[in-house]
C-alpha cells in the first residue's frame, strides 16, 4: 500500500475517521490497529520480523528497568555515608548485568538485520575467496525482505539504550510500545523517532482541529508535489540512462546524475512530507526530517541536513558510544603522545567519525557501491576535520571572509560537486558500473551531445519544461526557508482567496501534471528499499 496509492488515501480516509469518532481513550488502539493492517498489507509472511523486535526490545526495557531501580534502591539504602568503594562496587555490578542484557538485544536485531540484509553479499565474496583454496562455498539463502526493517530495528534499538542510559523508564504496556514501534506513517520510510519525542503523542487523547487537518492536507499536498510531478518524472530519464550507460555520452550521464539529485531529494522529502501531514492530522508531530540540503556549505553539513534522524540515531547511539568507550580513550592518549599537535588530539575523534559515515554508507545495502560511498563521504569529512586548522589559516592568508556570500556559494558549489559525484554510487547497478559512469563523463564529456539529444532521454520538451518550473518552485521554497521565512505562516496572512488559490494551484498540478499525465506510471519511494 504505497503512500502515494489511492487504496492508502482511503485506508487513511477511514482511520482519521474513525480515529476522531471512538471515545478519546481508546484512540491509541485504533492507531495500534490500523498500523498493523498497514503492515499486513505488505505480506503476512512479515509479522514475524516486526513482533520479534518489538516482544525482544520491549522485555529488555523491562529488565533494564528493573535493574535501574534496584541499583537506585540499593544506593539510596547505603546512604550518603557510605564509602565511595562499596558505591562503586554496586554500580559495577548492576552495570555489567545491564551491558549483557543490552548486548543481546542489540545482538538479537542487529543480527535480523545484517542476517537478511548483508549475508548473501558476504557469502558471495567469501565464496570468491573459498574458491581459491578449496571447493567449499556457504550456500545462499532466499530472504523475503520485510519493508521498514532498519527504520524500526533503529527506532526500537535506540529506545532501548536510552533506558540502559537511564534517560527514562521503560514503557511498562506492550500494546502501548508495539504502537511505538509500528506507527503506520513512519514504519517504511522513517523519520527514526525517539521514544520521548513520538510516544506520549501517540497514547494521548487527540480532539478534532480543522487548523491541523488544514495544515496536514497542506504539508502531504506538498509532499505529493514533489513525488507526482517531479520525482517521477525525472525518474524517467534517470531509469532510461542508467539501465544503458554505455548508449549515452558523459555529458548525458551527467545530466542523468543531475536529474537523480533532483528525483531522490523529491521522493524521500516528498514522501516524509506526506508521513508528517498523515500525522499531524492525527494530531501528532514528527520530527522534520529534512533541512534544505542542497544549501550545504560542506559535506558533513550536508548530512546534518539530510535524513536528519538517521544522523542524530548514528551520533547519539555510535558515535559518543565508540568516542567515549575505554578502546578510543586509549587510542586517545597514544595519539598524543606519538602525534604532537592537533592531529593527536583529534586522531580518535577523525577515526570515529570516519566509521559513523562508513556505518551510514552501508546501511544503504550490501553492495560494493554502498561501501565504496561510505568511504567516499567518511574519507572526505575526516580529511576535513584533521585539516580545518590548515583551511583556517589559508584563508587568512588569501584575506577570504569566511562569512561573506562569495565564499559561501563557493561552499555550497563544492558540496554540491562532492555529493553529485556520489551519487554515481549510490544509483549505479554496482560499483564497476558507477565507476565506468563516472570514467565516461570525464573522458567523453560533449555538452553538444547533450543538448542534441536532451529530448531523447524519455521525457518531452513538456515534461523538460514541467521538471525546470516546478523545480525553480522546490528552490524557491527552500530559499526561503533558509532566510527564516515560514512560508505556512506567511500563507496563513493572506486572504481566503489566496490560500485558497495556492492550495488549488498545488491540488490541480498534482492531479494533472502527475497521476492524470500521459504515460505515467507510478513508483515505490526510494528509501522504502532501505
Amino acid at each position: 500500500m504505497s503512500l502515494s496509492s489511492a487504496s492508502f488515501i482511503i485506508f487513511l480516509v477511514c482511520t482519521i475517521s474513525v480515529y476522531y469518532l471512538v471515545p478519546k481513550k481508546v484512540q491509541w488502539v485504533v492507531l495500534l490497529i490500523a498500523s498493523y493492517v498497514y503492515y499486513l498489507s505488505y505480506g503476512f509472511k512479515i509479522l514475524g520480523f516486526l513482533l520479534t523486535t518489538t516482544v525482544t526490545t520491549y522485555a529488555g526495557g523491562l529488565l533494564l528497568g528493573r535493574l535501574n531501580d534496584r541499583k537506585k534502591l540499593e544506593l539510596q539504602k547505603l546512604g550518603n555515608d557510605a564509602a565511595s568503594g562499596e558505591k562503586k562496587v554496586i554500580s559495577g555490578i548492576y552495570t555489567r548485568k545491564k551491558k549483557w542484557i543490552l548486548a543481546g538485544i542489540l545482538l538479537i536485531n542487529f543480527g535480523i538485520l545484517a542476517a537478511i540484509k548483508y549475508y548473501n553479499f558476504t557469502a558471495e565474496n567469501l565464496n570468491l575467496l573459498l574458491g581459491l583454496f578449496s571447493d567449499l562455498s556457504l550456500p545462499k539463502m532466499t530472504w523475503l525482505l520485510p519493508v521498514g526493517l532498519s527504520f524500526y530495528i533503529f527506532q526500537s534499538t535506540g529506545y532501548v539504550i536510552d533506558v540502559y542510559r537511564t534517560k527514562y523508564s521503560p514503557e511498562k504496556n506492550f500494546f502501548k510500545f508495539a504502537l511505538f514501534v509500528s506507527f503506520f506513517p513512519q514504519i517504511i520510510q522513517g523519520p527514526i523517532s525517539r521514544f520521548d519525542q513520538l510516544a506520549h503523542q501517540l497514547y494521548e487523547a487527540h480532539s478534532f482541529s480543522f487548523d491541523r487537518l488544514k495544515y496536514g492536507i497542506q504539508l502531504m499536498l506538498w509532499g505529493f508535489f514533489k513525488k507526482l510531478v517531479i520525482a517521477d518524472r525525472t525518474a524517467v530519464i534517470v531509469n532510461n540512462v542508467f539501465n544503458d550507460f554505455y548508449k549515452y555520452s558523459g555529458s548525458e550521464i551527467a545530466f542523468a546524475v543531475f536529474m537523480y539529485c533532483i528525483q531522490i531529494y523529491c521522493d524521500f522529502s516528498g514522501g516524509i512530507d506526506i508521513i508528517r501531514g498523515v500525522a499531524q492530522i492525527l494530531g501528532i508531530d514528527m520530527i522534520d526530517n529534512f533541512q534544505r540540503p542542497y544549501f550545504a556549505t560542506s559535506l558533513s553539513d550536508f548530512w546534518r541536513r539530510w535524513h536528519i534522524s538517521l544522523g542524530a540515531w548514528m551520533r547519539d547511539y555510535l558515535f559518543y558510544s565508540l568516542s567515549l568507550s575505554k578502546p578510543f580513550g586509549k587510542l586517545g592518549k597514544y595519539a598524543r603522545k606519538k602525534f604532537k599537535g592537533n592531529l593527536g588530539k583529534i586522531l580518535p575523534v577523525s577515526l570515529v567519525t570516519f566509521i559513523v559515515f562508513f556505518t551510514i554508507g552501508i546501511w544503504h545495502g550490501a553492495s560494493w557501491k554502498y561501501i565504496a560511498f561510505g568511504i567516499w563521504n567518511g574519507g572526505i569529512i575526516t580529511f576535513s576535520v584533521i585539516n580545518a586548522p590548515n583551511y583556517s589559516k589559508v584563508l587568512d592568508k588569501l584575506h577570504i571572509n569566511p562569512e561573506s556570500l562569495y565564499w559561501k556559494l563557493f561552499q555550497i558549489a563544492r558540496t554540491t560537486v562532492l555529493v553529485f559525484i556520489g551519487r554515481y554510487f549510490t544509483r549505479g547497478d554496482d560499483l564497476m558500473s558507477a565507476l565506468r559512469m563516472i570514467k565516461r563523463t570525464v573522458l567523453h564529456f560533449d555538452i553538444k551531445s547533450l543538448f542534441g539529444n536532451v529530448f531523447n532521454l524519455g521525457l518531452s520538451s513538456f515534461d523538460l519544461l514541467v521538471v525546470f518550473v516546478c523545480g525553480l518552485v522546490v528552490l524557491a521554497a527552500g530559499l526561503m526557508e533558509e532566510k527564516g521565512t515560514n512560508i505556512r505562516h506567511a500563507l496563513e496572512k493572506k486572504n481566503m482567496f489566496v490560500q485558497w488559490s495556492v492550495l488549488m494551484a498545488g491540488l490541480m498540478a498534482i492531479v494533472f501534471l502527475g497521476i492524470y499525465r500521459e504515460g505515467y506510471i507510478a513508483s515505490e519511494f526510494i528509501y522504502k528499499q532501505f
